[in-house]
């Protein structure tokens, strides 16, 4: 395990013999002891405890970083807490999912996968995107919706929807949205934007995380998409 310097930075000025015994026993000599436990192990175990006990605050978050790196997947990990919940509480566990989802949040989308799968290359529309993005269309039939991924700082051009209008629902990563005219908009799972007709707009990923939204058309006789200029890197580069 990588040396612990955790207890000398955040408490080595406060209480040096504290932060000693963090830093060289527990991270140290404990955590070590591979011949005894893997570092897959422990961290499990750590995650245990500290969600039967009831602590929610960075000390779970960053063991869940830990198991993490110690090779324990997403999968496992929900796993576990699903078995705790009945020997540690409902609760805990409602309280532990939201730092798990956060903690693996990067590696669901490492590869641009999410809730709906990330679809084929979004080759018929590429030369209306700067970066690459993936369609998979949901239904195309009445209603159209796509799940359409951007990965990190793809984003499409300006564009208009004409009569129809537009709302994206989005699932996964982080993302920007902007009118013109208008600041720009971050956008994160969850979050629902209704795009109006006529609005000069365009939406796509953050520079450093994949993002996914399902676009709904609007319909309406007639409607079409008017696809305008890129977004310029000087101004893209600006949101954060």
């Amino acid at each position: 395990m990588k040396k612990q310097t955790a207890g000398r930075k955040n408490l080595g000025d406060l209480a040096p013999k504290f932060a000693e015994l963090n830093d060289d026993v527990l991270f140290g000599e404990v955590w070590s002891r591979e011949d005894k436990l893997s570092l897959r192990d422990r961290s499990l175990i750590t995650v245990t405890a500290l969600m039967t006990k009831g602590i929610f605050d960075n000390s779970l978050k960053s063991h869940l970083v830990n198991a993490k790196n110690n090779g324990v997947t997403k999968e496992e990990m929900i796993e576990v807490i699903t078995h705790l919940a009945f020997y540690a509480g409902w609760p805990n566990a409602w309280a532990v999912f939201p730092l798990v989802r956060e903690v693996y949040a990067e590696e669901s989308l490492n590869n641009g996968d999410s809730l709906f799968g990330k679809g084929s290359l979004n080759e018929a529309y590429a030369k209306y995107f700067k970066g690459n993005s993936y369609l998979k269309m949901l239904t195309t039939e009445g209603v159209k919706v796509a799940n359409v991924t951007f990965e990190p700082s793809c984003r499409n051009n300006w564009h208009i929807h004409h009569k129809g209008g537009q709302i994206l629902l989005c699932t996964d990563g982080i993302g920007w949205y902007q009118e013109e005219g208008k600041k720009a908009q971050k956008l994160k799972p969850g979050d629902v934007v209704y795009i109006a007709p006529e609005i000069k707009h365009w939406h796509g990923a953050s520079k450093d995380h994949w993002f996914t939204h399902l676009a709904i058309e609007i319909p309406a006789e007639g409607s079409s998409n008017e696809w305008l200029e890129e977004v310029k890197d000087e101004e893209y580069s600006k949101l954060d």
